[in-house]
């Protein structure tokens, strides 16, 4: 009475989808912890110059500049070429980020994350790359307001290249 009967079949083996929250997890830390360590290597590098100064310094000396050759106005510094404490730190930072996304790519192919993952990886890779090329290239002593426009414009360039980067992995791997 009140029984409910039990079926004598042998149970269907479920096949486990693994997890991929340990390998995520353990590289969202070393990302997390390597971000740390560079803001500090940054500071460091900078002295004897006080790279927090030159950073409100930076700011401070931004205003609106004409676009040479466009009718419209966007930030820019007053002397672009007086900057290079902060631009080195800029260019440390894009390097910084090369080495980590170099790292976190491996791991992601060593422990078969996503392709998902893996495609933002290598797009982050492709955009840090592209920036630290441009900002070792147009952000200088000799910066001026056209070269500090065209820096920006090859960031645009990046983004968009970072972006293809992405699509062609999931596209490949799909």
């Amino acid at each position: 009475m009140g029984e409910t009967p039990t079926s004598t079949a042998p149970a269907t083996p479920t096949v486990e989808k693994p997890s991929y929250k340990p390998a995520e997890s353990i590289i969202s830390a070393i990302s997390v912890g390597f971000i740390f360590i560079l803001f500090g290597s940054i500071y460091v590098l900078a002295l004897p110059s006080n790279l927090f100064e030159r950073l409100v310094a930076f700011f401070g000396s931004l205003t609106l500049r004409q676009v040479p050759g466009m009718g419209i106005s966007l930030p820019a510094p007053v002397s672009p070429g007086t900057h290079i404490v902060f631009y080195n730190a800029v260019f440390q930072f894009c390097i910084g980020l090369i080495l980590l996304e170099i790292a976190v790519l491996a791991l992601r192919l060593m422990w078969d994350s996503p392709v998902k993952r893996t495609a933002e990886t290598i797009g982050n890779l492709v955009f840090w790359s592209g920036a630290a090329f441009l900002a070792n290239t147009f952000l200088t002593a000799q910066t001026t307001v056209n070269t500090w426009f065209a820096f920006w414009s090859g960031i645009l360039i990046a983004v968009g290249l970072s972006m293809i980067a992405r699509a062609a992995i999931l596209l490949v791997r799909k």
